[in-house]
């Protein structure tokens, strides 16, 4: 195992890489419930997809994904099918009024997938690396810390969202600080759940101020146990007759493709969405995993490895899809493994098999509650942001753009929207920097930033903002 990953080099240890892989497991394993949940509710007719086959593709895209990005790339980031990108897959076909079925919606996700591997291939996604400054790419790894601790604080209950009464959210013009509070609030400190992550914040914050190896991993376990005597874990769901141990392949969903009936509905709006969201989303993702790693230090092997590590997220796009789920992407809860101390393809490995495991532990991994992995995202949000140090906020054309990248994320719920507006404005900002010659520093603008600006302004014109 050492000379395979690597691990004395990378400065870790086979222990250490094993609780990283198991922290990163169990910080996503929600989406084991969370995707079949959203992906199977619309069950009437040809275009719902049954909860069970949902899970087996989830479990078995992550799993196999999670496994290749460790064997190929020995890269500690882990692949499942992605939050967001489940939600436009299910909206699409809730308001396509039936012409939009679970297969054609499958067909794009494979199209995009197909778009991935060329793009990958040529080295166009691997030259976003080069192409976006340092700047930007520690305000991604920011911006994606405050995602994960909003993701932590809104699956906790913490963080409670609200509209008024009888009042369209879309319609309704929110203009001061009273209504904005109608949105977001905080949440009962009644509540159990929420009182039960709380006290997993403490638990894993202590463990890290105590520096005991493993603190995020125990902290979890131990929220569990906390949970169970307030009621929050319910171990009779193992003998229910309702458990199932022992996964039915046969439902699974393999090739579920509509190729001729696709072609029929607006499918380029859905690829071009599909396939700009999950550009920025992973981008994002395997930056800000590979810094909090530390490995961008030496920028020309980081790059190496996260453009390897594209690949395997392009195949497993399609992949996903191939199997009966949506995209397929790159985790930001892997950061929680990287922050246990994972650094090499290990972690993923372990990841990967756990989802496998998965298939016939479903009611265990179910035993966890959201508490206690919102917990630990929201911890993991605190060493992400840290990065923000690297950040000149002295310096209008970087702290702008960086800001907007930061706060965008969180606040839209969306990785891509804040990538987007962060490159954009930079190049609009240093492009006036340089033209004006008023300042002493000349802002480097890759041509690709260029060609990604454009793309930017022209999805949000043309195909609106969608995922």
């Amino acid at each position: 195992m050492d000379r395979f990953f690597k691990l004395k080099q990378n400065g870790t240890t086979v222990r250490t890489e094993i609780m990283a892989g198991i922290t990163t497991f169990m910080t996503m394993a929600y989406i084991l419930a969370v995707n079949p949940d959203v992906l199977s509710a619309f069950k009437s007719g040809a275009t719902g997809g049954d909860w069970t086959s949902i899970f087996l593709a989830t479990a078995i895209a992550a799993g196999v994904m999670t496994i290749a990005m460790g064997l190929f790339v020995n890269f500690p980031v882990a692949l499942a099918p992605g939050m967001g990108l489940n939600a436009y897959f299910a909206t699409i076909i809730l308001t396509s009024q039936g012409k939009f079925t679970f297969s054609m919606a499958l067909t794009a996700v494979f199209i995009s997938g197909i778009i991935f591997i060329i793009l990958t291939v040529t080295k166009v996604r691997q030259m976003l690396l080069v192409a976006v400054p340092d700047s930007l790419k520690h305000a991604i790894t920011v911006g994606i810390g405050l995602f994960i601790a909003m993701i932590g604080f809104k699956n906790s209950g913490i963080l409670s969202v609200a509209v008024e009464s009888g009042k369209d959210l879309k319609a309704h013009q929110y203009t001061d600080v009273l209504s904005f509070e109608t949105i977001f609030h905080l949440g009962s400190l009644q509540d159990k759940g929420v009182i039960l992550t709380i006290i997993g914040i403490l638990l894993i914050s202590i463990f890290m101020v105590l520096r005991l190896r493993g603190a995020i991993l125990i902290g979890i376990l131990a929220t569990t146990v906390i949970g169970y005597f307030m009621g929050l874990v319910n171990l009779g769901t193992l003998t229910s007759a309702d458990t199932t141990w022992v996964p039915d392949l046969s439902k699974l969903r393999f090739a579920d493709f509509d190729f001729a009936g696709i072609m029929t509905t607006g499918i380029v709006s859905v690829i071009a969405t599909f396939t700009f969201v999950e550009l920025f989303d992973t981008f994002g993702t395997m930056v800000g995993t590979a810094n909090r790693a530390g490995m961008m230090k030496n920028k020309e092997e980081g790059n190496k490895r996260v453009g390897k590590a594209m690949f395997v997220d392009a195949i497993g796009v399609s992949g996903g899809a191939l199997v009966g789920t949506s995209t397929v992407t790159a985790f930001v809860e892997s950061a929680a493994g990287v922050a246990e101390g994972g650094r090499t393809g290990l972690t993923a490995v372990t990841t990967g098999v756990c989802f496998l495991l998965a298939l016939f532990l479903a009611p265990i991994a179910m035993l966890i509650p959201g508490s206690a992995t919102a917990a630990a995202l929201i911890v993991v949000g605190v060493l992400m942001v840290q990065s923000i140090r690297e950040i000149d906020f002295q310096d209008f054309v970087v702290a702008i753009p960086a800001f907007l990248t930061i706060v965008l994320m969180p606040f839209t719920y969306n990785i891509a929207n804040g990538i987007s507006f962060g490159i954009v404005t930079y190049v609009v900002l240093a492009t006036a920097s340089n033209v004006s010659g008023k300042s002493q520093t000349k802002y480097p603008i890759h041509w690709l930033m260029w060609v990604l600006a454009i793309l930017v302004v022209a999805r949000y014109v043309f195909i609106g903002s969608q995922g």
